[in-house]
């Protein structure tokens, strides 16, 4: 009697190597850090991942991720003169990868609440000069002003060390000039006037 061919195995079962998981780990890892998933599902589906023995239990994994991530146009660099009468950028805008501002005799308000930025890091150039610079930043983006010098100004940053996943790093780099640079979140005025846009 002959025996019997086994039939192959479909790509379901086959059996995942070290390499297998270890690209899918990475890629949740990616995922989590474009915000794409929150920190607790990465957590749940790396110990999946990293216990899964064939292609089927790794598959599901990553089924609702883009395959790759596009690379993002840094867009044209901002500069922004406060002059005599100031200047600002707020309301909905698209923040690129570099922006300078002068505060000059009036003074620049950079406002992100309601930017769009897809970077993972925006460079600010700020020069505080005679009127200053404030930059007022979601509750869960982060800043690093480590980079900006003061003079005869100063340097007020009020923004907490917390960073959401998947959010852009403004690194700051200038001067204080002879005013001040502010870095800060939303105060309450603001944070009401966001939670009343939101909630049209």
């Amino acid at each position: 009697m002959t025996a019997k061919t086994p039939e192959p195995a479909s790509w379901g079962e086959l059996r995942a190597s070290h390499a297998d998981r270890d690209a899918v780990v990475e890629r949740l890892r990616e995922a989590a850090a474009e915000g794409r998933i929150d920190l607790a599902e990465l957590d749940d589906r790396l110990e999946q991942a990293l216990t899964a023995k064939t292609f089927a239990d790794l598959a599901p994994l990553t089924a609702d991720l883009p395959r790759a991530v596009s690379v993002v146009d840094p867009g044209e660099p901002l500069v922004l003169k406060g002059g005599f009468h100031g200047a600002s950028r707020t309301g909905r805008w698209e923040v690129p990868a570099h922006i300078t501002a002068h505060g000059g005799m009036g003074g620049v308000r950079l406002d992100f609440t309601r930017s769009e930025c897809r970077l993972p890091e925006v460079a600010v150039e700020v020069y505080g000069e005679m009127a200053g610079v404030t930059v007022v930043l979601p509750e869960e983006w982060a800043a690093d002003s480590t980079g900006v010098a003061t003079g005869l100004g100063f340097l007020k940053d009020k923004t907490t060390a917390e960073r959401r996943p998947g959010t852009p790093l403004i690194r700051l780099t200038g001067s204080t000039g002879m005013a001040a640079v502010v870095v800060r979140h939303p105060n309450a005025r603001e944070r009401r006037l966001l939670k009343r846009e939101r909630a049209k």
